[in-house]
């Protein structure tokens, strides 16, 4: 006995989607470091500025530095002046900067940006339409 398969052709609707409210939060997180520079960090080619060398805003001392993540930044001042992004890198280790052109002293800070807090929450939920399915044959 053949097999009969029956064949359908059909067409649909997509889904339409109305409403919807999302909601989304940001709270960025500041943290500041202060260190002053030694003879020491002050190399042949760049100053090297230790994480251990540097206090917090609670002057308390710290042993590394933040990691930064992709939506994060810092910033770097010498001697109350901000300086240019591409003079300095950071590490969890240090802070290093492409200077030997400072003295005994002079006070760095460091300031970092995270914007990790940051949530997305829909608070009204959308309506979405059932597709409208039509068999021809």
């Amino acid at each position: 006995m053949p097999v009969i398969k029956p064949v359908f052709t059909a067409v649909a609707s997509a889904p339409v989607s109305t409403g919807g409210v999302i909601t989304t939060s940001i709270t960025p997180s500041i943290t500041r470091y202060f260190a002053t520079i030694t003879a020491a960090m002050i190399g042949a080619t760049d100053t090297t500025i230790t994480a251990a060398s540097f206090t917090d805003d609670a002057d308390a001392a710290i042993t590394t530095l933040p990691a930064l993540a992709a939506s994060d930044y810092f910033n770097v001042y010498i001697n109350g002046v901000l300086q240019q992004a591409s003079l300095s890198t950071l590490s969890t280790a240090s802070l290093v900067l492409d200077t030997v052109d400072l003295i005994e002293g002079v006070p760095v800070q460091l300031e970092i940006g995270s914007f990790t807090g940051v949530t997305s929450d829909i608070t009204t939920q959308p309506v979405i339409s059932a597709p409208t399915i039509t068999i021809i044959t």
